[in-house]
Formats: structure tokens, sequence, C-alpha cells
């Protein structure tokens, strides 16, 4: 068995190589592709080997005051302020001329986002994993998340249809801040790593007892035994949320599934000719597809097979049928996860991850809601079980 889960994967991550191999043509397109999908293999492997969930370790600190996964997540966001940073001042020194850095997670603040944001939080509850989540647990064969996932396409098509009247009545009119035009580069890189060291303070002042790791007792076990401390996949993270960002586009896993939704739903006739506003903003903002391959559509191919292959090298994947409870509570927790993430114009990962890494106040919006989502859904899962 050994034999095969090791053969399996050693396949799969040639094929990866293979296609990424194929894709780079000569032309930029080519090689965002094929960066794009080994870019995405990266983040699977950094993913599931620091089981780096936003809601497992946000649970595990509410839940047993263990706050190591998300110390995890504070030192990717540490690394990605620095690296974003320093990328901003090289290419447009003066951050208070009313341009904003291209492409960059930069949203409007408004009571819509902040809805989004929660809606996100309570379905990443319910279904038990933010997307990006869902996404490296197929290789783990956590077949629920396939459910979870579908429910993500459902969101985002009631997120569309309900964009138009939200736009108009918040959106449109809602601040655009981004901290480096209001502080300045220092100013804005100052108060990030202020308050990500004070939610530090505060996680370690309120954690429990923690039990020491065992080092693993030969290469293969440190790396395809234990999971990693989710500090060190954070750290790995950040380096390659502005490696992405300065290649193709900053880190984001719901465009592709955004995308899909819109297409479908599109070709069908079910949704308005026109979205207001919602092409010109940046982030996981949405489009019609009209080409087969994409760079977030590689990204998430190579970040949910190259799990795969790690899964299996590390003994983790063990495919089972979900119960029918549990695959409603997938369905429906993937609704609400692609209802918040359209709403918000990404998820944990493009709006709240690689907004705040930017330096955009939606990033710490988006954070503080989905915090408070994510403990109403804890508390809502108690009373039905």
């Amino acid at each position: 068995m050994l034999t095969l889960r090791t053969g399996s994967a050693t396949l799969i991550l040639v094929a990866l190589a293979v296609a990424a191999w194929l894709l780079a043509t000569p032309s930029n397109e080519g090689r965002a592709l094929s960066f794009s999908l080994l870019a995405g293999g990266l983040f699977g492997v950094l993913l599931q080997r620091s089981r780096f969930c936003f809601f497992c370790v946000s649970r595990d600190f509410i839940e047993r005051r263990d706050p190591r996964g998300l110390l995890g997540i504070l030192a990717a966001l540490a690394v990605g302020t620095l690296g974003y940073h320093a990328a901003f001042g090289a290419f447009l020194p003066d951050p208070a001329n009313g341009r904003l850095p291209p492409d960059a997670h930069i949203g409007p603040l408004s009571w819509v986002l902040a809805l989004g944001a929660s809606l996100f939080g309570l379905g990443m509850a319910i279904s038990g994993s933010c997307i990006s989540a869902h996404l490296y647990r197929l290789g783990e064969g956590v077949l629920a998340s396939v459910l979870a996932l579908f429910g993500a396409l459902l969101g985002f098509f009631l997120g569309f249809l309900s964009w138009n009247t939200l736009y108009l009545a918040s959106i449109q009119e809602a601040p655009v801040i981004w901290l480096p035009a209001r502080l300045g580069y220092g100013g804005s890189l100052l108060l990030q790593l202020a308050l990500l060291g004070g939610l530090a303070h505060l996680l370690l002042r309120y954690r429990k007892g923690e039990e020491p790791r065992q080092p693993g007792s030969s290469l293969r076990q440190l790396l395809l035994g234990a999971r990693w401390p989710t500090w060190v996949g954070g750290i790995l993270i950040g380096t390659l949320a502005l490696a992405a960002y300065l290649r193709v586009g900053p880190l984001g896993v719901t465009a592709e599934l955004g995308s899909l939704s819109r297409t479908a739903a599109n070709g069908l006739g079910w949704l308005p000719e026109r979205l207001e506003g919602l092409d010109g903003f940046s982030g996981c903002a949405t489009a019609v597809k009209e080409t087969l391959l994409s760079n977030n559509g590689l990204f998430i191919l190579g970040l949910v097979f190259a799990a795969w292959a790690c899964a299996l090298l590390a003994g983790d994947c063990a495919p089972r049928w979900p119960g029918i409870r549990e695959a409603l509570r997938n369905f429906i927790g993937g609704i609400l996860l692609g209802l918040g993430g359209m709403l918000a114009l990404g998820c944990t990962v493009g709006t709240l991850l690689s907004g705040i890494m930017a330096g955009a106040a939606s990033g710490w919006l988006f954070a503080v809601f989905c915090f408070i989502g994510l403990i109403a859904g804890l508390r809502l899962r108690r009373v039905i079980g």
C-alpha cells in the first residue's frame, strides 16, 4: 500500500510538472499560466502540510485556547505586509497621488462587505472549512467538500442576483481606503505590524498549556509525517503571496468558482444583462469565461492535485462518504460561503490575506466580521448538533 501511495503521488507531481512545462510558451500569457499552476501546487502543499485552515485554527483557539494556528496566520500577514509594502514603494513611490497599486485586493468599505464577511464566517462554521481548505481536503478524500463547493457555486449565483440592488444601495458610494495613501508606507507598515503584534500578544496571553511537538526521526518523517507548525506554513505562504502578486496577481481562490457560476447562469439567461460596477473591481472579482484556461483556474487545479499528492505520501488520504446530516450541512454552509465571498469580492485568502498584506482597510473589516460570523456559526452548530 505504501508503494502504491508513493507511486500515485509521484505520478501526480510529475504530471503537474509536465503540464507546467507544456504551458510555459514564450508568450507572457503562457509563462503566467505555467507559474499559476506551479504556485497553486506549492500553495496546496503548504495548506495541507501546515493545516492552514482559517476555520480550524480559529476553532482551536475558541474551544481549546490553542493559539498556534492563528499565530501562523499572523506570521503570514506580517511577512506579506513587509513584502507588499516594499514592492509598492518600488513601482508606486508616492502612495498619496490618488492611484491604487494595480490588481491589489483593495475593496470598498460598506455594510455589504460586513454582511458578506459575516455570511462567509457563518458558512465556514457550518461547513467546517473555508473554501481554500475545502479545496485541499478534496485531496484528503473528504468527499463532503465536493458538496460544499457545489453549494458555493449556487451561493455565487444568489450573490449575482442581489448584486445590482446592493451596489446601487451602498457599494457605489462606499469609500476605498488604502492605508499607505493615508499614512504613507512607513505609517501603514508600523500600524499593521503593531496590530498584528498586539493580536499575537493577546493570543499568547489567553493560551492554555501546549504539548511539545516530537521532532521527526528522519527527513521523510519531518516532511511527510506529523503536520508542520502553522507558523512555518504561514511564513512560506506570506513569501509565496508576494511572488504571486509580482508575477501574476494576488493570492485568491474564489475568482474561478465565481466565474464558472456566472458563466453558467449567464448562458442560461438567469442574470441581469449588466452587473453594475462589478467588473471594475480588483480582488477576486468574477467574469464570464471566454477561454478554458485561466490563471486562477490553473492555480486551483495545482492546489488540489498537489495537496492530493502530499496527502497520499503522508497517509492523510482516506476517502469516505458523508452521512446525510454532514452532507446537508456542507451544502448549506457552501451556499453561505459562495454568497459571502461574492458580496465581499473574495474570501479569507483573497480579501483577508491578500487585502491586509496590501494595506487595505477592507481586509481588516472582513477579518472582524468574518470572525463574528464564525463565532455565531459555532454556537449554531452546538444547538443543531
